[in-house]
């Protein structure tokens, strides 16, 4: 997929959601919720296994005033970064 933007190294994380084995649309209500817990300008790592979620929370990032710095491909799972708006 040449359309994933991958994350930048070294990211400050406020937050980690383990959405492992969650499928949708638990992955994106479960950042929906972890999200308003952060402050503007920190970053929550969403780590999930769900494939629909490389759509999901990116566009939720745009329609919500997020921004979405990437995602990185671990061993067996994706780790997905958002910075609160």
């Amino acid at each position: 997929m040449s359309d994933v933007k991958t994350a930048p190294e070294g990211l400050d994380v406020a937050s980690v959601l383990d959405a492992k084995g969650l499928s949708c649309p638990m992955p994106l209500l479960r950042t929906k919720k972890e999200i308003g817990k952060i402050d503007a300008g920190q970053i929550l790592q969403i780590d999930g296994t769900d494939p629909g979620s490389r759509n999901d929370i990116p566009g939720w990032c745009g329609r919500a005033g997020h921004e979405y710095l990437g995602e990185k491909e671990e061993s067996g799972y994706i780790s997905f970064f958002v910075q609160k708006g």
